[in-house]
């Protein structure tokens, strides 16, 4: 008589292995997001006094006084951010107008158009540019690209100066926000090439294959299959550039004046971001006025999550009408 073997149990209990695993990982993402909002915290708990005092004028207004009497006591303070939230977005805006086409071109050339051995330098070439220090992209375009932006700056003031942005109430073109914002754009370039070729190389191979059976061009290919479908990474690359762009310090405080007042003239040497207002003031400032580049620093943290949270929905959205 054959025995017939007992049935085995089935359970949907993973193994030791695998919940030892998702514990870590479990813990990694959670940790990210427990630093994320004690930085909050601290953010808020020390700048939220300044915000109630200030209300509305520390958004709109662009005075940021500290007067003492000679006894160096505190007889009035002043905080406003108008004038650095505007430099901020300047220069962030120049960044991603110069910089994203370019990482796009960059990252279709690396997919697309270089050959294996070069293609490997490259991309090991721009990984390596994404790790540098700010400090250096500061020196270089405080030393070198500078001149440059100048004459660059001067042009465009003869030829679009009827353009408000463009126009200029004084001919002063040194450290403007054009000249941040194209350093910005060096800074940004690497990161949005390595998410664009990362998301271009995702593209179905039988698109591209069919694309080609139907007697289109390279550059035909790119355009009706390649873009449509990496739209939602170009854009995640533009907005992850635009959020290090905004939150940049030291490379800005290099090449951009800190003024405190308004400026919408991108060529004009006036402006600053509030990323660089904190590193000039907090050496010398007293309690009082931390707590206001605290609020500074907060307003700057809400305003990156915001970019971010709009880059997220834009991928998404994106990502499923290109897929």
């Amino acid at each position: 008589m054959t025995q017939v073997p007992a049935p085995r149990e089935l359970v949907t209990k993973p193994r030791l292995s695998d919940q030892i695993f998702r514990v870590i990982v479990t813990a990694g993402g959670m940790s990210s997001l427990i630093i994320l909002g004690l930085i909050f915290a601290f953010l808020a708990y020390r700048g939220f006094g300044v915000i109630r005092v200030e209300g509305l004028g520390f958004i709109t207004n662009s005075n940021w006084d500290v007067i003492e009497d000679e006894s160096s006591n505190i007889v009035s303070q002043d905080y406003g951010l108008a004038a650095m939230l505007v430099g901020t977005i300047l220069s962030a805006t120049v960044a991603v107008i110069v910089g994203v086409p370019i990482a796009v071109f960059s990252a279709l050339f690396l997919e697309f158009y270089a050959g294996r051995k070069i293609r490997s330098f490259l991309i090991a070439l721009i990984d390596l540019m994404a790790a540098f220090p700010s400090i250096l992209f500061g020196l270089w375009g405080f030393l070198i690209l500078m001149p440059s932006a100048e004459y660059w700056a001067k042009l465009l003031n003869k030829y679009l100066g009827w353009i408000p942005i463009f126009d200029v109430p004084a001919p002063f073109f040194t450290r403007s926000p054009f000249i941040a914002g194209l350093v910005l754009a060096i800074m940004i370039i690497p990161i949005a090439t390595s998410i664009s070729r990362e998301v271009f190389s995702q593209t179905p191979l039988d698109r591209i294959q069919a694309a080609y059976a139907l007697g289109a061009t390279r550059f035909s290919m790119i355009r009706a299959v390649v873009l449509p479908f990496g739209r939602g990474g170009i854009v995640g690359g533009a907005m992850l550039g635009l959020g290090r762009a905004m939150g940049e310090t030291v490379a800005v405080y290099t090449v951009l004046n800190i003024v405190y007042q308004v400026n919408w003239q991108v060529l004009f040497g006036s402006g600053g971001n509030i990323a660089s207002l904190i590193l000039l003031k907090v050496n010398e400032a007293d309690r009082e006025e931390v707590n206001a580049l605290m609020a500074a620093g907060l307003v700057l943290f809400l305003l990156t999550l915001v970019i971010n949270a709009i880059a997220n929905v834009l991928v998404n959205r994106l990502g499923k009408t290109g897929r």
